[in-house]
């Protein structure tokens, strides 16, 4: 006999998802804290961004502007695009929910790849789908197995470029081939949060294949080379009719007035874009030698954060180093839920916390041996 719930349930499935933990935050206890776990710039935002933000503080009992028009249209001038075909949002992580709830339901399929960013997998079970995960190569996105796991139930393939956590890149060659191998009902989503930092040549973030094709979409943030984590701001650029649709289901003046003025001054102000982007050229690479010359091996990477691998011996482990370095005020990411349980994650910082990292790495590699 059935016993009538005694309290409001979730829709089957709601539990089964594991919430999304962000990276630790502080070390208790130490007087100093260098935080290299959340990939943010170590610039801080542009002092104009900064005033944009401050000019709205009396202005607070106001709605926003309800589509971002003024963003959408600095961004447009910033890449020659129609502001008609972006939309806004509270960082680029609603955009990938609303992706997924506009186009996933009960039945139907995502795809993504083994370390690929957690809330692709969140999004898809919320909306009632079925996660796909495809393996890697060398940590890098292979095509041929992604487009080997598309079936009539796909509806959606993720594919996060580069890739956070590892910091690999797929070629712009290779995005195409992975487009051109989908069928036109299925859609693809790039996700280049870091595209900013990349300086290769056979890198592209996606503007040309989403201005050429009717099934592809491109999301951005502010999160990162902006220096705008605390606000939220996202913006996806995609085909007519996929604009319209994610804006059915758009909340309301989705994003506020602060971010909004703020992020206008800062997409205007690209020479301090290009200082974080000369920082990341320097440091990124010494960092990665470093390392290595600590003995232990590094995921070449082209975004602002490397993927620094430990040993399973005991002492050595890469839970033993977060320990360490965290009781040295050194914050970086676990990325065990990413199927990484003998990596950390790595941030790159200003030239101080970088000196130091690299210093408490060796002292860490030292007291362990």
């Amino acid at each position: 006999m059935s016993t009538a719930p005694t309290r409001p349930q979730p829709r089957p499935g709601i539990l089964a998802i594991d919430a999304y933990v962000p990276g630790k935050s502080g070390a208790p206890g130490v007087a100093k804290v260098y935080k290299l776990s959340s990939n943010e710039t170590p610039l801080g935002a542009s002092p104009r961004a900064i005033e944009a933000y401050r000019q709205i503080a009396d202005k607070l009992e106001l709605y926003p502007e309800g589509s971002s028009a003024a963003l959408r249209e600095a961004i447009g001038r910033l890449y020659g695009l129609d502001p008609g075909r972006l939309i806004c949002g509270s960082g680029s992580d609603e955009l990938l929910s609303l992706i997924t709830n506009t186009y996933i339901g009960p039945g139907d399929e995502g795809i993504f790849t083994e370390h690929g960013f957690l809330v692709y997998k969140i999004a898809i079970l919320a909306a009632g789908g079925t996660p796909v995960v495809v393996k890697e190569r060398d940590l890098t996105t292979d095509v041929d197995a992604i487009l080997a796991a598309v079936t009539p139930r796909t509806k959606v393939v993720y594919l996060a470029n580069p890739n956070n956590p590892t910091g690999t890149y797929l070629p712009f060659d290779e995005v195409k081939r992975l487009h051109a191998g989908l069928p036109k009902s299925v859609l693809l989503v790039l996700d280049a949060a870091y595209a900013e930092y990349v300086r290769r040549n056979d890198y592209a973030g996606g503007i040309e294949l989403v201005a050429s094709s009717d099934n592809v979409v491109m999301t951005r943030t502010f999160s990162k080379i902006y220096g705008l984590a605390g606000l939220r701001i996202g913006w996806l650029y995609g085909p007519d009719h996929v604009v319209d649709a994610l804006n059915r289901i758009r909340g309301p003046f989705n994003v506020n007035a602060a971010a909004i003025n703020a992020g206008v001054a800062a997409i205007e102000d690209q020479a301090f874009v290009q200082a974080a982007i000369e920082h990341n050229e320097r440091w990124l690479p010494w960092l990665s030698a470093e390392i290595g010359k600590l003995g232990l091996a590094v995921t070449p990477s082209v975004g602002n954060f490397l993927l620094i691998h430990f040993p399973k011996t005991a002492g050595k482990t890469a839970a033993d180093a977060d320990a360490f370095l965290t009781s040295k005020g050194l914050v970086l990411r676990r990325v065990a839920a990413y199927g990484l349980p003998d990596a950390l994650r790595l941030t790159v910082g200003s030239e101080e916390a970088n000196r130091y990292l690299v210093a408490t790495l060796a002292q860490f590699l030292a007291k362990a041996s």
